[in-house]
């Protein structure tokens, strides 16, 4: 069940400037860092070798790829925020990301979303920006920062 759970445009602007969340905890494993790296062709050694990240990684350990993090928002997106009274909802796009600290392969991540803005931009359709910020398990810094650019077109 999500965290909060609207009902059309007049709720996704209610929860401008709250923090919603966090979500629950997902796991990070080697192998989902490697499926990415195969599925993205990303196979740096610093993803995917585990005995020479041991050796020569600054972290210790292998960690996932920033943009693995970024597209496991959208799994931790459906334990936030539930919206009904929509036709459509369609991802628009990001606008600003950032990855302030690395996610170490076996952590844990955790998010939490704050709606920044509902606009209408024609046509019936609305434009939701939405921030979500993902930490890792015993970190104080994030491991990534992302405005997710969504369009939602209303019943």
């Amino acid at each position: 069940m999500a965290t909060a759970e609207v009902q059309g445009i007049d709720g996704l602007k209610g929860l401008m400037g709250k923090t919603i969340g966090p979500s629950d905890w997902r796991t990070v494993s080697q192998e989902a860092i490697n499926d990415f790296a195969r599925l993205s062709g990303d196979d740096q050694w610093i993803h995917v070798d585990v005995a020479r990240a041991e050796k020569e990684s600054p972290f210790g350990t292998t960690v996932a790829h920033g943009n693995l993090t970024l597209s496991m928002i959208d799994g931790l997106r459906l334990d936030l925020i539930e919206s009904t009274g929509f036709k459509l909802g369609v991802n628009y796009g990001w606008n600003k990301v950032r990855f302030p600290a690395p996610v170490p392969a076996g952590a844990r991540i955790r998010g939490t979303a704050e709606v920044t803005e509902v606009e209408e931009v024609g046509g019936g359709w609305f434009q939701v920006v939405t921030r979500f910020t993902v930490e890792v398990e015993g970190n104080d810094k994030p491991c990534c920062v992302a405005d997710s650019v969504g369009r939602a077109l209303p019943e």
